[in-house]
């Protein structure tokens, strides 16, 4: 497959043609972790960049924040209820509305990021149950009992998917016996197909929408398995079985490892990148011309993302390993080949967005947030500080808008200026 020159602008100009704005999802934008804001600082102060405002009265969440209406939108729990909040840009709070069940074993705490889309925000909670909203008022336009509604099942940690929309239609993942994925009319919340059933429990992965050979696509991640569904009908174009690719590469897998993918996968140029802990490493994936098929193009052993994603960035690939659940290192990969450029230890694994060619990343275990520069040469930390506020793990991705960088951890929600202006 003829392989063209890796121009990341060119994939956010391709993957824009999906979405219409305005749009405030996971991972903006084009859930690749990759910023298009410009005039960010190059290096910040000893202390940090200037912190903006600070809210600690947060319902505790692990979620990231979306944008809307001149608004900040997040999720949190409170007891047996997860909820959205929306707050002005300053940090204060407009409203907070609960939408649905949280899940209430295994770290409760809500993990869904607000997806806003015009004047309407939409969210799931971790037992599955979605909602859309006015995004001004909070009002509850409908709701859906999703999961419990499609004979959906759960993993361990339940629900953690950030929804997409697609022109009028929303996807949502119940898994299960009785489908995979399902479009609901993102009006109404009524179904407009379903997948049929991989009986497979849903993964914790946001999927990500793609275009291929004038299809579009949806890729996501479940229990077992990498699969993509045609979104003009709602058939399951392509399957694997990805726990059988480190069955079949010999990879050698943590013993008793569970069968767990948290992190988006990546499309760029035909072809899809797939991650996850627990020494399940990774691997690339080619699409045949048609876009009905996969074929495996390489597998590592050394980027196994848990759940701090990745970003893709003139053809290098950057995120942490992990090394067990409370330690892992800074890699970087070659998207082509596979080879490892680099692996530093540096605090600990954690989550990772990028802008300008810098990279965001916010380690989990003590909530150090480090400016690195973007190159397959070598680790090179250009700055850092710690976050104070807040308890519990640093699991919230960061996110950059509009020159600020907003920092969650817990009940508490930071804002910091890192525009050079």
């Amino acid at each position: 497959m003829y392989k063209k020159t890796f121009f990341f602008v060119t994939a956010l100009i391709s993957a824009q043609i999906l979405i219409a704005q305005p749009y405030s999802e996971w991972r903006e934008e084009n859930r690749t972790g990759v910023s298009s804001e410009t005039g960010l600082l190059k290096a910040w102060p000893e202390a940090g960049p200037g912190l903006l405002w600070t809210n600690t009265d947060l319902p505790k969440g692990y979620s990231s924040v979306s944008f809307g209406k001149e608004s900040i939108f997040v999720t949190g729990i409170e007891e047996e209820s997860d909820v959205l909040l929306s707050l002005d840009m300053q940090g204060n709070i407009n409203w907070k509305i609960t939408y649905g069940r949280a899940w209430t074993d295994s770290y409760p705490d809500s993990r869904c990021t607000p997806t806003v889309d015009g004047n309407q925000v939409y969210v799931s909670s971790g037992f599955g149950d979605l909602a859309c909203l006015n995004a001004a008022t909070g009002r509850i336009i409908w709701s859906s009992t999703a999961s419990e509604t499609f004979k959906g099942t759960y993993g361990p940690w339940g629900i953690a998917e950030s929804l997409i929309i697609d022109g009028d239609k929303l996807y949502f993942t119940p898994g299960g016996p009785e489908t995979t994925t399902i479009a609901l009319n993102k009006h109404n919340g009524e179904l407009i197909w379903k997948t049929e059933s991989l009986n497979d429990n849903p993964g914790y992965v946001s999927p990500v929408m793609y275009e291929y050979a004038g299809k579009n696509y949806l890729a996501n991640v479940s229990g077992r398995y990498v699969f993509a569904v045609d979104l003009s009908d709602g058939t399951i174009a392509w399957s694997l079985d990805h726990m059988q690719v480190n069955a079949e590469k010999a990879i050698a897998v943590w013993p008793d490892a569970p069968a767990i993918k948290c992190v988006t996968p990546l499309f760029y140029d035909g072809q899809i990148y797939i991650t996850g802990g627990y020494d399940h490493g990774s691997f690339m994936l080619d699409l045949s011309e048609k876009g009905d098929a996969v074929s495996l193009v390489w597998t590592d052993s050394v980027l196994d993302v848990h759940h701090g994603g990745v970003v893709l960035l003139d053809g290098y690939l950057y995120g942490s390993n992990w090394l067990n659940n409370s330690n892992g290192n800074w890699c970087c990969l070659d998207w082509e080949t596979g080879k490892k450029m680099y692996e530093e230890s540096w605090k600990c694994k954690g989550s990772v967005i990028a802008a300008e060619g810098m990279l965001y990343i916010y380690d989990e275990k003590r909530g150090n947030v480090g400016l690195v520069k973007a190159t397959p040469g070598g680790f090179e930390l250009i700055s850092s500080f710690r976050i104070e506020e807040g308890s519990g793990p640093h699991w919230a991705h960061p996110v950059i808008h509009k020159g600020h960088l907003y920092i969650r951890h817990g009940n508490a929600l930071m804002a910091y200026k890192i525009g050079a202006i």
